[in-house]
């Protein structure tokens, strides 16, 4: 499909933060393609070809990279939307629960729909880990990820010997596709297995672990 003139951004400008704007169509257009490679990415893995997201998209592939000048910056922009929709559905569930083991709940639940496990592989040399948005929205999500986490040990419902680290750590394992069959069978599976998983974090005569909580700083410094 050839790309039209109604997918061409506009050069608006934003007084306030001085970024360019983009007309609703090319907003639109700009959406679908990061909607389409998250859904590429899980199923092929980060190589997956640019060509099979403009399709999916319903775009040319001349939009795609009118919007996005390389797999870099489109990986860049799926890390981002991602991490930004947890923890909106963190968010969502503190202010809306008021039991804070319901509210995790929610918010386990919700990241695992994103399969995060399966979109680790676009951490890769294309994006820049250090870049100031995905700083920035990783810290956001820390803080909704450690907040939910406290409320939920302050009224006596998460076990105390477990830190933010356990948690992402055991939904990445759960949401990684399995070796020949994909994301199909985690999808069937998957919340069953997320209930077994929060069984474990409640404080209710848990079984003791080995080793300190991991925390999401612990990670990071993995992964450097």
């Amino acid at each position: 499909m050839g790309s039209t003139l109604a997918d061409t951004p506009v050069a608006e400008v934003d007084v306030k933060d001085r970024e360019p704007r983009l007309r609703a169509d090319a907003r639109r257009n700009r959406d679908r393609i990061i909607a389409a490679a998250r859904e590429i990415f899980v199923e092929h893995g980060a190589d997956a070809p640019l060509d099979e997201v403009a399709r999916r998209a319903g775009v040319g592939n001349a939009t795609l990279y009118r919007h996005f000048a390389d797999r870099g910056e489109l990986a860049h922009r799926v890390v981002l939307s991602v991490t930004e929709r947890i923890t909106e559905r963190g968010e969502s569930a503190a202010a809306e629960e008021t039991d804070a083991f319901t509210a995790l709940r929610r918010f386990i639940h919700g990241a695992a729909e994103e399969k995060i496990g399966a979109l680790c592989t676009l951490l890769s040399d294309d994006v820049d880990k250090s870049h100031p948005e995905l700083l920035a929205a990783r810290a956001r999500l820390a803080g909704v990820t450690e907040s939910l986490m406290e409320r939920a040990r302050e009224q006596g419902r998460l076990r105390t010997d477990v830190g933010s680290g356990d948690l992402v750590m055991a939904i990445m394992q759960l949401t990684r596709p399995l070796p020949g069959v994909g994301c199909t069978i985690n999808d069937r599976y998957l919340p069953r297995y997320l209930d077994l998983l929060l069984d474990g974090f409640r404080a209710i005569d848990p079984t003791p672990l080995s080793g300190c909580p991991v925390t999401l700083q612990d990670l990071e410094h993995v992964a450097d």
